[in-house]
């Protein structure tokens, strides 16, 4: 009599039921793969037996074997929340211990950086100053809490029209920025120095012939200079000839660089037979800005929304897959750490090669079914219940041998 094939299959049973239980447990559980019991029938070798003839010892459990297929995306409000569309894991650094998750619940912490509900720290591809993506290995993305630096106005574009049935002025009256009889039409844009201030430069327009005007250009309410303005002239279609360029250049009292120069494109401009109006007005230059908002792209470019209207890319966040998924170990805290058995993580920026696209304000639930696992529990306890049955009939057994006479 044996009772090794029971014993065995009561231990198989109860490490599935183990793996089934912990699956349920962690139905609620950011990020969570489920895993499932593989097992494997035990036979005794023999040199000499005959195959036929040989019976197996039970059972055992060849391995756990975890599924990294997609759960479900849920929307959050938090931008920092994470969620992998695809394939990878985050990357993430705890005290210099290098490990990955598929829980992108995140946050800033004190410091600074992009961190987990453990503090473990979110990697990826650092920005220079400029804002510029620097790929390199990756290192803990920090986020700049400091003001953005001002940038002094080196260049504006301004679309408009000249009606081109104003009056010309010819040589009077003389022009007199302080008398808008002097002048048919002014517009003014906002350009801003090195400091970061701002100050308003004024464009004054005097028809002195056909086809022919006259830009004048002040800052700050002072006298146009040069005082003669500059000649803008257009085609008989109505397009700019000539003049679409104008240097200007300011004297500045208050610390910041002087000159100010700002050179005008006015190629946009046209002179037809209708209103006076401004159609578009850009420049290149702002104010200093401090960090509001946070986004973070498909790609993984965490970007930065300033308080003057601009942008900055911060960092991009990385992520890392593996040849072998299922040879990665787990560390519990939905860490899984790097094995010989996984091969070495290939790292990349999201929605590239294997890897999966990013998005911001949502999250991975578990991909546990609890309905399919509910079903597998009730299987592992008739397992349980089956194999306890051959043990004791094994027992009945026995007992009718002994009490022979």
């Amino acid at each position: 009599m044996s009772f090794q094939q029971g014993l065995s299959g009561l231990n198989a049973a109860a490490k599935g039921l183990d793996a089934v239980s912990n699956n349920v447990s962690n139905a609620n559980t950011i990020g969570f793969k489920g895993a499932s019991a593989q097992f494997a029938d035990v036979f005794a070798a023999s040199v000499s037996g005959s195959g036929a003839a040989q019976v197996g010892i039970g059972v055992n459990i060849t391995g756990i074997k975890q599924s990294f297929t997609q759960g479900n995306i849920t929307v959050t409000n938090n931008p920092l929340d994470l969620a992998i569309n695809g394939g990878g894991f985050f990357r993430v650094n705890s005290s210099g211990t290098i490990g990955y998750t598929r829980n992108g619940q995140f946050l800033v912490d004190k410091d600074g950086y992009i961190v987990n509900t453990a503090g473990a720290r979110l990697t990826g591809y650092a920005a220079n100053a400029a804002g510029v993506i620097v790929p390199s290995s990756p290192t803990d993305i920090l986020i700049s809490s400091a003001d953005l630096t001002p940038n002094a106005s080196t260049s504006g574009t301004i679309g408009f029209n000249l009606d081109s049935r104003e009056a010309a002025f010819g040589a009077l009256p003389a022009f007199d920025y302080t008398d808008p009889t002097t002048y048919n039409s002014s517009t003014a844009m906002t350009v801003f120095d090195s400091l970061g201030n701002s100050h308003v430069l004024t464009l004054f327009f005097r028809k002195d012939g056909a086809n022919d005007w006259q830009v004048y250009t002040g800052m700050d309410g002072a006298a146009p200079a040069p005082a003669g303005g500059s000649a803008l002239t257009f085609t008989s279609a109505g397009a700019v000839n000539t003049g679409g360029s104008i240097a200007t250049s300011f004297a500045l009292t208050n610390g910041a660089t002087t000159p100010l120069a700002v050179t005008l494109d006015l190629t946009s401009a046209t002179q037809y037979g209708a209103t006076f109006g401004v159609n578009s007005m850009t420049q290149d230059g702002y104010t200093s800005g401090r960090l509001t908002g946070l986004t973070v792209a498909a790609d993984g470019i965490v970007q930065g929304r300033y308080s003057n209207g601009q942008t900055r890319n911060l960092g991009q966040v990385v992520l890392v897959n593996f040849a072998n998924p299922n040879g990665l170990q787990s560390q519990g805290g939905n860490i899984w750490a790097e094995t010989s058995a996984s091969g070495q993580p290939l790292v990349g920026t999201p929605n590239s090669g294997s890897l999966g696209a990013l998005q911001s304000a949502a999250i991975e639930e578990s991909n546990i079914d609890l309905t399919g696992e509910l079903v597998n529990m009730i299987t592992a306890q008739r397992n349980y219940q089956a194999n306890a049955q051959s043990i004791k009939t094994q027992d009945a057994i026995l007992q009718t041998l002994v009490n022979l006479r």
